[in-house]
């Protein structure tokens, strides 16, 4: 019907044999050497202990790339010579995240592929990558998840406690002072939380949520997720304390504590607007210990309530 000639690479045109039907079309074309073609960042979760819990699809990619930003280089070179890849590495961490990821995105422009992977588990929970992806999310590039093992959703599938809805919370601060304030603020939280916290921190942190949470509050301890000695318990935060502060192996390794939301009637026991301004008054001219005092004998309010309402005020005015 019609015959097709080719002109150069960027016009077609159209001959139809009819002379009294002659159409000619005009189709640009662009040649693949022009093509603007970028590359893709791959956000892969790799083991948090055993080796095995890894997806194909994600040794795939670690395969392909053309190059993977590691949280720890020397760290995941045990992971890739396990599965027998060969790949280039470059350094992708907390210190330096903030300059390298400019670089990382002119890589993905010239058309390169990486894959972004932290120490262990799902990157940017609680480790680098969020300023890498933010920027080649912003740069309107392509991010594609490679999902796979994460202590957060390891914990809370095998900790027992409601998960409908629950907030991560990350590390929790360094001091204890700071700690406590933490745990007021979440103290009438009806829905479950969850923190990470390392073997150094461990007995302190749960020390300080015991002076704060009732002590038959249920928490779920999980530590060394998938490795030789995991453990995951569930048991009312004094005993939690109990077997922390008695077992040394129980303040080894790294830590998932879930702690179960507060029961509704729990949110009456808050102050009244009329006794937490009693409270406020006496903080201004007497230490926390006297204030709470002060403030139980005047209100009738339980101490342990106007005394965690009195380090979230403190908190506020050391803000």
């Amino acid at each position: 019907m019609g015959t097709l000639k080719k002109q150069d690479t960027d016009i077609i045109w159209f001959y139809f044999d009819n002379p009294s039907v002659f159409f000619i079309t005009q189709v640009l074309l662009m040649t693949v050497s022009n093509v603007n073609v970028f590359g893709k960042l791959y956000v892969v979760a790799t083991p948090i202990g055993n080796l095995a819990d890894i997806s194909f699809r994600a040794v795939e990619v670690l395969k392909t790339v053309d190059m993977i930003a590691a949280e720890d280089t020397r760290h995941v070179k045990m992971l890739l010579q396990h599965y027998g890849i060969t790949n280039k590495l470059v350094s992708l961490h907390q210190h330096n995240e903030e300059k390298a990821s400019g670089g990382l995105l002119e890589k993905l422009r010239e058309g390169l592929s990486i894959a972004l992977v932290s120490d262990a588990g799902t990157p940017l929970l609680s480790d680098p990558g969020m300023p890498l992806v933010k920027l080649v999310k912003d740069a309107g590039l392509d991010v594609v998840p490679v999902p796979g093992a994460c202590a957060l959703i390891a914990a809370l599938s095998a900790g027992g406690l409601p998960v409908t809805q629950f907030s991560f919370e990350g590390f929790l601060p360094r001091t204890s002072s700071a700690r406590k304030a933490f745990f007021s603020e979440r103290l009438h939280l009806t829905k479950t939380w969850v923190f990470y916290e390392s073997c150094h921190r461990i007995l302190a942190s749960l020390e300080d949520m015991a002076e704060v949470l009732p002590l038959d509050r249920m928490i779920v301890i999980a530590r060394e997720i998938t490795k030789l000695h995991e453990t995951i318990v569930k048991v009312p935060l004094s005993r939690a304390l109990e077997m922390v502060s008695e077992n040394e192996n129980m303040r080894k390794g790294e830590f998932v504590v879930i702690v179960d939301g507060a029961e509704e009637e729990d949110k009456k026991q808050l102050m009244t607007l009329e006794q937490e301004k009693v409270l406020r008054i006496l903080l201004r001219e007497c230490s926390i210990k006297t204030a709470v005092a002060m403030t139980v004998d005047i209100t009738g309010v339980r101490k342990k309530i106007v005394y965690q309402a009195a380090l979230l005020i403190d908190q506020e005015n050391d803000g």
